[in-house]
């Protein structure tokens, strides 16, 4: 593959709907460049982008794929994104290194639930975008009415330039605005503009130019003297306001007929900008803290962006990386700014999908590859020796949905650990922890689709077996009054015999205080040498907990008498009567069940807000606030999250997948008192069944 200059560069983002048809999309695009001789299909599993088994068993894209495209003396690095949103880190990755987007919409579908999701993440981005109406060969089409919704629902100018010949079973090709040419079939074989539609092609050729007039005011002023523009001015007026992110020009096409493919590129070439368009891009340095504008000068300062990592048992790490200045050499040495550690490069490649083409070097706004860094990983900058840069990290959500793992085998055991790393590294919407309350292997993800193809990656890239369960919450148990109790340990074996007598008074504290041991023995019934001792047994009961085997937070123990043996008096006797006195003491002081609160923030189109009111009611939440943000309704509520492990699947059934929620911890709460003897019960049957 050839290396572009950095003007001739184009990084663009394919954004939509699950099933809107961008892999489709992406392989007509190659199959157009010669770049494969076979046009494949999705549902074959033959398509370059969707190269993974588990992407191919399951008929959709899982992972952001590399798709390369030469044409007409450009490079189009196109990103193709799943639009499933279990896997909305790969679309974050993705915007992360483009430098435009093209949203991908299904003709009859319009703008869906996924659609809105990927434009309010390019909208973070700031992406300059075009749209593209796909499937234009199915029934019930309806291309003027996918432009009104685009401009409604986003609050842009949405503006054909091209407008279809034919729909559905007759649909043929597209007529240019700005050439005012047709383009028929695959080969978008120029022609005249059909009979009949001289009238709609002028009519929606001068909403065109009236669009491009106002991105400037020359070109308004020319406009309103000569009541045209040329096809530079009009293309100048259009990048003034796609940049702006006030304009969105609508094509049209279908990816399975390769119709409109071939445009698509011009236009992307035309109205997207360039790495070098898009530069400044910011850049830290790390040492001083000054904030540097790279340009994207293939012979500036080196400053790299490692966006997606994938793991291979057999090949090890490969990690895709954007250059944003400088020039990535095969064979070189950099530094991870991270690490403050040395890297060695290997062969650099630019990626297809699964193959690895080697090139000499990557040079600034290109998209690349390197095998085996040692210590890199998704979201380190790479620089040169002796100029620490540090890019920009992606935002990733914070994970949704968790499940508790465990192995099935003794071997499996050893390998669950370096295994949930590797996987992590490779996604990081996708996290792993060991529970210290619960003892559990937690597992965290985006949804149940997104765990679920994580689960089956280990068993079959990595052969690892787990089974899963719901993840027990991690209750706190404390106390409400203050009371006394007295323990006396005695046990004579033969020989060295064990005593010790500890009276203990227990008091609540505020919540979060944690524990406080106090020493009130007045005199000599106890030595104070004895005290660490009970402090050791009444800590390893707080771990072990009292009335349901959760930890014991937020209390105060004070030891204020006692008795000891001159000869039968040890630190375990100790040990012992200060776990038992600290068990009676905990049982009578109104011992009650603390459980985690969390805040969440759910996002749903207003028809569906009395749905999930009463829905939250069931959960014993407290609402906090609601408010309006276009056309969805925002509800903030604590809500104990007992009640809310698996609502990611929940609310997309209430709102036919359209809710979107976010989570954070707020604080422990009292669990009411009918629950906690269901807990109590539960975790009592669960012990004696082991």
């Amino acid at each position: 593959m050839n290396i572009y200059k950095s003007d001739k560069l184009r990084n663009v983002v394919l954004l939509g709907h699950g099933s809107s048809g961008k892999t489709s999309l992406a392989e007509a695009m190659l199959f157009d460049t010669g770049a494969v001789n076979r046009l494949g299909r999705v549902d074959d599993g033959t398509s370059v982008s969707d190269w993974d088994d588990e992407e191919r068993r399951r008929g959709m894209s899982i992972n952001a794929s590399l798709i390369p495209c030469e044409w007409q003396g450009h490079k189009l690095n196109v990103v193709d994104t799943p639009g499933y949103m279990d896997f909305v880190g790969e679309v974050i990755s993705g915007l992360r290194v483009a430098d435009g987007a093209v949203i991908v919409l299904d003709s009859v579908g319009g703008v869906e639930v996924g659609t809105e999701q990927v434009w309010y993440y390019a909208d973070q981005q700031k992406l300059p975008r075009l749209a593209f109406v796909n499937k234009m060969e199915r029934e019930n089409v309806a291309f003027d009415g996918v432009v009104a919704q685009i401009a409604a629902k986003f609050e842009v100018t949405a503006v054909p330039v091209q407008l279809p010949i034919g729909s559905q079973a007759d649909f043929q090709g597209v007529v240019d605005l700005l050439t005012e040419k047709a383009y028929l079939g695959a080969k978008a074989t120029e022609g005249p503009i059909p009979e009949g539609m001289a009238e709609a092609v002028e009519e929606a050729r001068m909403v065109l130019i009236e669009a491009a007039a106002e991105g400037e005011d020359a070109l308004m002023e020319k406009y309103f003297e000569a009541e045209t523009l040329s096809v530079d001015e009009i293309l100048r007026g259009l990048r003034g306001r796609i940049a702006r992110g006030n304009l969105v020009p609508v094509l049209c096409g279908s990816a399975v007929m390769d119709i409109g493919t071939r445009r698509l590129m011009q236009s992307i070439i035309q109205l997207l900008p360039s790495p070098v368009d898009a530069a400044p891009y910011p850049a830290q340095n790390p040492v001083t803290g000054d904030t540097v504008e790279l340009k994207a000068d293939a012979a500036g300062d080196l400053a790299v962006l490692i966006f997606k990592t994938v793991a291979d048992p057999y090949v090890g790490k490969l990690s895709y990386f954007r250059v944003y200045s400088g020039t990535v050499e095969s064979d070189s040495r950099v530094r991870n700014t991270r690490t403050n550690s040395e890297e060695r490069l290997g062969q650099v490649y630019v990626m297809q999908g699964k193959e690895q083409h080697p090139v000499a070097r990557i040079p600034a706004g290109d998209i690349g590859a390197v095998a085996k860094l040692s210590e890199s990983q998704t979201g380190d900058t790479l620089c040169d020796q002796g100029v620490p840069l540090s890019l920009e990290l992606p935002v990733y959500p914070n994970p949704l949905y968790e499940v508790a793992i465990s192995p099935k085998t003794k071997a499996d055991a050893a390998k669950i650990s370096p295994t949930l790393t590797r996987l992590s590294e490779q996604d990081p919407t996708l996290n792993w922890r060991q529970d210290r309350v619960t003892k559990e292997t937690l597992l965290s993800g985006m949804g149940d689709t997104h765990i679920n193809v994580a689960i089956r990656r280990m068993e079959e890239t990595f052969s690892l077996g787990v089974d899963t369960k719901v993840p027990r919450v991690p209750y706190r148990e404390t106390i409400t009054r203050t009371v006394t109790a007295q323990y006396r340990h005695k046990k004579q074996t033969g020989g060295a015999g064990q005593f010790a007598e500890v009276h203990m008074r227990v008091e609540p504290l505020e919540r979060d205080a944690g524990f406080e041991f106090a020493w009130e023995v007045v005199g000599m019934n106890v030595s104070k040498t004895f005290g660490t001792s009970i402090e050791k047994g009444v800590k390893a009961v707080m771990e072990q907990g009292v009335i349901a085997g959760y930890p014991v937070v937020d209390v105060l123990a004070a030891v204020y008498d006692g008795k000891e043996h001159p000869v039968d008096s040890k630190d375990i006797a100790f040990q012992i009567a200060g776990r038992e006195v600290f068990k009676l003491a905990v049982k009578d002081a109104g011992p009650v069940l603390l459980e985690p609160i969390y805040m969440y923030t759910i996002t749903v189109p207003e028809e569906f807000m009395g749905d999930v009111l009463s829905d939250l009611n069931t959960r014993r939440a407290q609402v906090q606030g609601m408010d309006q943000v276009g056309d969805n309704s925002v509800v903030t509520a604590l809500v104990p999250l007992a009640e809310m492990q698996r609502y990611v699947s929940d609310l997309r059934s209430i709102t036919q997948g359209r809710g979107v929620f976010s989570l954070e911890f707020s604080d422990y709460q009292q669990v009411p008192t009918h629950l906690t003897e269901q807990i109590i019960a539960a975790t009592q049957r669960e012990a004696e069944e082991k």
